[in-house]
């Protein structure tokens, strides 16, 4: 029995169809595609024996000052967020300013030092009581009044370009340096 032209003809459109409709499926089942990531960094980078240089720099002025102070006892030298934090925290920020509508999200450090009565649930652990520690705040560019003379309430005044966002978390509860005692005089 002869098959008509036709119906020879469809079976192998019909095929690509129905593989192009898979394929199609499988890559609506795939991951967005990430934004890109800036480079800018890459002109902000310095090398190792550079970062030594500012670090022994830190132990010969500031830190022997701290650690006269201190008694003999060094303070911190070093703060540690797992790559894992550090990322959520930037998606937070990322996402909150997004939603905020503020332009030009950043991350201002600060130094600060944990009370010797400061709460054991806020640090990393209850030994860091007495010492220094940093902790990040989101900035936003500073907002302009807009048409309806109505300033946001959510960025305080400070003398950089971006201010602090007083309504997004702080990021802290990093591991330093000591405790437990490590070398002052050389850079990890």
């Amino acid at each position: 029995m002869k098959t008509p032209f036709l119906l020879n003809a469809i079976s192998p459109l019909f095929a690509v169809l129905i593989l192009s409709f898979c394929m199609l499926s499988c890559t609506r089942c795939s991951e967005p595609p990430k934004e890109p990531v800036s480079d800018s960094y890459k002109k902000k980078l310095i090398s190792y024996s550079e970062g030594r240089i500012l670090y022994n720099e830190y132990s010969r002025t500031n830190n022997a000052i701290l650690t006269k102070y201190r008694n003999g006892e060094p303070d911190s030298r070093w703060y540690w967020f797992s790559l894992e934090d550090m990322e959520g925290y930037i998606n937070y920020v990322k996402e909150t300013a997004r939603k905020q509508h503020l332009k030009n999200p950043g991350i201002r450090i600060y130094m600060g030092k944990y009370p010797m009565n400061h709460p054991k649930n806020k640090m990393a652990k209850p030994e860091y009581a007495g010492y220094q520690t940093i902790f990040l705040v989101p900035t936003a560019q500073n907002l302009k009044e807009d048409s309806t003379n109505v300033r946001s309430r959510t960025v305080t005044s400070s003398s950089d370009e971006n201010k602090n966002v007083t309504d997004m978390a702080v990021l802290n509860m990093t591991n330093l340096a000591p405790p437990p005692k490590v070398s002052t005089a050389d850079m990890p």
